[in-house]
């Protein structure tokens, strides 16, 4: 008799654990030629708002580490893709990758990580700045995380839009809540065993398989997210989520235009800022006796 695949049934992570959907629904991921290929979590609303605290209890840790530290994490995410690159390879085959495009779309990955990782301490020194004013005070302004960022990943793209989504979101402190392509959903599982093992705190990056059409009203009204990336073209949604985050001032970006594969316009520092905030803070010049002293 002809032995029939056991195929791999993908969890979704949350809080740096791997829990299956409390809704107990599934959907069958397949390729263009019709053929199975997995068995994924169809998430649920309650998946979500779990992602939402777990990102939120996460935060306070993550913002407050060193920036240096937070480097180094990104630098060990890049190490362990590396590392498990022939798993990547596979699945993004399965998916429709020619073996040349899965090499280098998993080669950019990579590299995509490492160039975060050496921003993560230096951004903050290119976008502050000491602002001139007409009084006795020092007045500085620094960027700051904004908090939760909720992320509809890019649907075309299996890895390397989930990857360039989440680096510059987590590089400037910031915790996340992921989406993952519904079409093309295998690696970002598989990603996500790669940050549980590289020293990302549990609930820094959480990571959902499921329906955009069915979530991205979540994304955009929830009132514990700050911040909404969203990188498809469908207009109705993005007037849906400019209307819900309206309603306690969310910051929504818009990714709709970029090409992921295309290193001049897919990174950079801006993307970092795209989600902080800018803190100007006063301080009073004094003279070494205590009073205060002019310029």
């Amino acid at each position: 008799m002809e032995r029939l695949e056991v195929l791999k049934t993908y969890k979704i992570y949350i809080g740096g654990q791997f829990p299956r959907t409390e809704s107990g629904r599934y959907y069958k991921a397949k390729n263009a030629k019709g053929e199975l290929l997995a068995n994924m979590c169809l998430s649920s609303r309650k998946d979500f708002r779990d992602a939402v605290v777990a990102a939120r209890g996460a935060f306070g840790g993550w913002s407050g580490r060193a920036a240096f530290n937070r480097s180094q994490i990104l630098y060990r995410i890049a190490e362990m893709l590396e590392g498990r690159r022939a798993q990547f390879a596979d699945e993004l085959i399965k998916q429709g990758s020619s073996s040349a495009d899965a090499e280098k779309e998993i080669n950019l990955s990579i590299d995509r990580l490492i160039y975060y990782a050496g921003w993560c301490d230096k951004f903050q020194q290119v976008f502050s700045a000491v602002n001139p004013v007409a009084s006795s005070h020092f007045n500085f302004s620094v960027p700051e995380p904004t908090g939760v960022v909720a992320i509809i990943a890019p649907q075309d793209s299996s890895l390397i839009g989930l990857v360039s989504v989440i680096a510059p979101v987590i590089a400037g402190g910031n915790t996340c809540v992921v989406l993952a392509s519904e079409e093309k959903p295998l690696c970002s599982v598989t990603f996500a065993e790669v940050i549980n093992s590289s020293d990302v705190p549990g609930g820094v990056v959480n990571i959902l398989t499921g329906k955009p059409s069915e979530l991205v009203k979540y994304f955009a009204d929830h009132m514990d997210v700050n911040a909404v990336v969203y990188c498809e073209k469908n207009d109705t949604d993005k007037k849906l989520i400019q209307e819900k985050a309206s309603l306690n001032v969310k910051r929504v970006l818009l990714y709709d235009k970029v090409n992921w594969l295309n290193e001049n316009e897919s990174q950079s520092p801006y993307f970092i800022m795209d989600t902080q905030e800018i803190k100007t803070t006063w301080h009073p010049i004094e003279n070494v006796a205590g009073g205060k002293a002019g310029y």
